[in-house]
């Protein structure tokens, strides 16, 4: 610390007066490390039987029996432990070769803390998103920097902290243990496992803030990442790599259309991250359950920041499961990764912020909260093959009031990602599962990211769908219609009973390329709305069963022929003509 003439004093501190010898050492110490002549002082502490602690302003020399534990401990945590290697003799060997050092740890102490944030004092190197360790083991991290005192987010609970509390730098910035054995697991924004599976073996430690891919390090979204859902995959199609915004009011089956897509990476060798932010802990445990039940968990990891979570763990949350996602990404590994959802994010940013008395903006969100996510969406991408061809792709959810897209939040995130999924109230309360509206969604990788076979098969449904909404928004008072009016409505309604699909039952490339050519090809044009959900599943049995040569007929990579699309229009007129269902 510093006195009023800001010259620095030292204090040297042991359980008994130093002899002069010693006090001469010290002192020359303190001169030829930091060049100056400062005054040292002795105090008398009870509490160090054994050793010493000096300080020098806000450095500190903990020479003590705790200080050289703690540096034992960090050493030993550094060990790493396989099955082939026997624990005793490494921790033997690890031992022999630890030698205690005389390094200054930079400390301070707290100034005052409240609603989970410290502000405190004499840290003067500290660094924007470091970490520091406060007595008693809690960290916080840096968040605001003044020139006298520094703005600290807890990841503990404060109740632990008062005024006066020594508080310690580490040097190191916000990060989170990694590894293959994350997968299948549920952790928290610490990535400490909550599940009650036990600890979890971390092969890496990486940091949860990280620069996004560079252009030259990326390659062009040409791969799909199919959802299993026919309206997404036929009109939206998402490519590895891509970030897809899901948006809509609360309950119209946002995270379903992300739960199916999870679903549908069974067997495709993706692996997951679902990352819930300010849910209930309940509703994430039944998801969690249905994920194990249909046997998605074995390629999923869930990081989980509950509503009762402080706002401080709310908001690393996404940072920490991109971090996992990274970590295989540059494995080579495909990944999908859900953010459910950033509005509430984007809300415990505020709520911080606005602690740290930070100048509110519009909303009153502060003026870098689109920074806050674009730092974060950028960092999805699909590698170049020098980098070893990994991909991420993001799901971000925003939650929206009354249908409005123009909000803070939601205009940012549409100018972020590469495209929206917008949930329509009207349409899931008439029964539409899952309410897309084809009008407000949009996908700007577009068909870069769907097989040929697919793209053949969609062919103008986009616009069929389009026009019948339209129409049907001029009918709907008149009761006096041409034939050729009412076609186009049977036909335009009947496929808006084609993309009905319920929760937790994707569809294969093979299934909506063959639903799609027999919907397009008017071979359900005189069914009963209510009754074509059970003529997509008898269609789809009796190919299965009577023409099992067309899913060697029917390639990804080779877009539909006119003998091949003939054939199935012929399938789908003969079931519907002979069979009951």
């Amino acid at each position: 610390m510093a006195n009023n003439s800001n010259k620095l004093t030292a204090r040297l501190f042991s359980d008994s007066a130093p002899s002069k010898e010693y006090f001469d050492r010290f002192a020359a110490f303190i001169r030829q490390k930091y060049g100056e002549d400062i005054t040292l002082e002795w105090i008398e502490d009870r509490t160090l039987t054994n050793g010493f602690r000096l300080e020098v302003g806000s450095h500190s020399y903990d020479w003590s029996a705790k200080g050289l534990l703690s540096q034992l401990e960090t050493h030993m945590s550094k060990i790493r432990h396989t099955d082939e290697m026997s624990i005793v003799p490494l921790l033997r060997d690890s031992l022999k070769s630890w030698t205690p050092q005389a390094f200054a740890e930079e400390s301070g102490e707290v100034i005052s803390v409240s609603d989970g944030i410290a502000v405190v004092s004499g840290l003067e190197n500290a660094a924007y998103g470091e970490i520091l360790l406060f007595d008693g083991g809690i960290r916080g991290m840096v968040q605001e920097i003044d020139r006298s005192r520094i703005g600290c987010i807890l990841f503990g609970d404060s109740d632990l902290i008062v005024q006066g509390t020594s508080v310690k730098r580490t040097g190191r910035t916000a990060g989170m243990p990694v590894g293959d054995a994350f997968i299948g697991r549920v952790i928290d924004a610490l990535g400490s496992p909550v599940d009650g599976k036990g600890e979890i073996d971390a092969t890496e430690y990486r940091p949860i803030e990280n620069p996004a891919p560079s252009i030259i390090d990326r390659q062009s979204v040409n791969e799909p990442l199919e959802t299993g859902l026919l309206t997404i995959d036929s009109m939206f199609p998402i490519g590895k790599g891509q970030r897809e915004l899901i948006i809509g009011d609360r309950q119209t089956g946002k995270t379903s259309i992300a739960v199916d897509t999870i679903l549908n990476q069974k067997g495709k060798n993706v692996i997951c991250i679902y990352v819930a932010i300010g849910q209930k802990a309940s509703s994430v445990s039944q998801l969690v359950e249905n994920l194990a039940e249909r046997g998605a968990m074995d390629y999923t990891t869930v990081v989980i920041s509950s509503a009762s979570d402080p706002a401080s763990l709310q908001y690393i949350a996404p940072y920490a499961g991109c971090a996992l996602g990274e970590y295989f990404m540059e494995k080579g590994r495909d990944v999908l990764i859900v953010y459910d959802d950033l509005s509430k994010h984007a809300v415990a940013y505020r709520a911080l912020s606005l602690l740290l008395e930070r100048s509110p903006g519009r909303e009153a969100y502060p003026g870098d909260v689109f920074y806050l996510h674009s730092r974060l969406l950028e960092r999805a991408a699909h590698l170049s093959d020098e980098r070893g061809g990994g991909s991420m792709t993001a799901l971000p959810i925003v939650e929206t009031q009354a249908g409005d897209v123009s909000a803070y939040i939601p205009t940012n995130i549409i100018s972020i990602t590469d495209g929206q999924i917008f949930l329509e109230s009207s349409l899931f309360f008439s029964g539409q599962r899952p309410a897309v509206n084809v009008g407000l969604s949009v996908s700007r990788v577009g068909s870069a990211a769907q097989t040929k076979a697919l793209r053949s098969a969609v062919g103008t449904l986009r616009l069929d769908l389009s026009q019948y909404r339209e129409m049907e928004v001029f009918t709907q008072f008149s009761s006096d219609l041409d034939e050729n009016t009412r076609i186009r409505l049977t036909y335009g309604k009947g496929l808006m009973y084609l993309l009905r699909q319920p929760r937790y039952e994707p569809l294969s490339q093979f299934k909506q390329t063959v639903l799609l050519t027999a919907a397009l090809g008017h071979a359900m044009q005189n069914i009963p709305f209510e009754k074509i959900g059970a003529f997509k599943k008898g269609f789809l049995a009796y190919i299965q069963r009577e023409a099992p040569e067309l899913r060697l007929l029917v390639k990804d990579d080779t877009a539909l022929d006119v003998p091949i699309r003939e054939k199935i229009i012929a399938l789908a007129e003969t079931f519907r003509d002979t069979a009951e269902f």
